[in-house]
């Protein structure tokens, strides 16, 4: 059995690659069960927070997965609210990837950093379909671990020369920032300014991509700041009581989700304008399934003016899709 650290799974993905076997995976499907959530009830004992243990199971037939066998993938993930008391990170995940034929486990991954790659990379991947080609300035709002990760891989697909930071704690925008500024260019191989800002509400106009990787309940991006062209990435608010866009932002998007199953159940941005009467389910115009499939159309050369928004709440598909790269790179795609 193969164990992967998270700097063997960061090591052994490319972004551009794994955005390709997304892509091909979204095209051909797999198994994909709804994803499990069982509380732990104040593990810590009276008074402290609930806990949460999170199974995302995966597979493909051997048909499905393109010339590399059948795989079974399961994500288990804990997160523990009150770690922090213990200077302990809130969020632990391993990834085990399983022999689809016999059953054999064949390789251990860091999930922590399976995820991030992956969550990035399916941004990437939306933006490809949905963002204008030309797309230069890049604002991104969180300053998290999947922070950089957007920006970099933002900035793979399309022409990204300015980004812009902001954050709720400035100086952790500026810390970002400054790091950035001196790896991003040799990253890409070409000039690219970064910088921290202050004014979000000018920093959104100003963009023509704008990402949220936050654990935001209240917005921070609304309509009335939107402008035709822009294209909105919603990565964080992963319940349905968070929330990253107004209802302003919503109505006037043309809105795409990775999986609607998840959108429909998890992804406050897209439930509470549902329950509030906003949109309606027939509002989401395709999820990554139909996009890779060209059942449904992204941005058209005719579509320069439309706002685009991509919620993403993450499928287990995507973990297993990072898995196969990652264990038994390079793969057909």
């Amino acid at each position: 059995m193969k164990i992967l650290s998270a700097a063997e799974v960061d090591a052994a993905l490319d972004d551009l690659s794994l955005i390709a076997r997304l892509e091909a995976l979204f095209r051909a499907g797999c198994e994909m069960p709804v994803r499990h959530h069982h509380p732990v009830r104040a593990p810590l004992g009276p008074g402290s927070a609930d806990a949460m243990l999170l199974l995302m199971p995966a597979w493909t037939r051997a048909s499905a997965s393109q010339g590399v066998g059948s795989h079974i993938g399961v994500k288990v993930v804990t997160v523990f609210p009150d770690n922090g008391r213990q200077a302990l990170p809130s969020i632990y995940g391993q990834y085990l990837l399983i022999d689809g034929t016999t059953g054999q486990t064949l390789a251990l991954l860091d999930g922590t950093m399976l995820t991030k790659r992956r969550t990035a990379c399916a941004s990437g991947l939306a933006s490809r379909y949905l963002s204008r080609p030309d797309s230069s300035r890049f604002l991104m709002i969180g300053t998290g671990a999947l922070a950089p990760e957007l920006i970099r891989v933002h900035a793979k697909v399309r022409p990204i020369r300015e980004v812009a930071i902001w954050g709720r704690t400035p100086e952790r925008a500026e810390t970002l920032a400054g790091q950035l500024a001196a790896t991003l260019p040799k990253v890409l191989g070409r000039p690219i300014v970064v910088r921290a800002v202050a004014d979000r509400e000018a920093a959104v106009a100003a963009a023509d991509i704008v990402s949220c990787a936050t654990l935001s309940t209240s917005p921070l991006v609304e309509g009335a700041w939107l402008h035709g062209g822009q294209h909105l990435d919603l990565v964080g608010a992963y319940t349905s009581g968070m929330r990253e866009s107004d209802d302003g932002a919503i109505r006037r998007s043309r809105l795409y989700v990775d999986t609607r199953a998840g959108a429909l159940q998890e992804a406050g941005d897209i439930v509470q304008p549902l329950a509030n009467g906003t949109i309606d389910e027939a509002d989401i115009v395709a999820d990554l399934f139909e996009l890779t499939r060209g059942q449904k159309v992204g941005r058209s050369a005719g579509d320069a003016n439309a706002i685009t928004l991509f919620k993403s709440v993450g499928a287990a598909l995507e973990d297993l899709a990072a898995a196969e790269l990652a264990v038994f790179q390079p793969l057909p795609i």
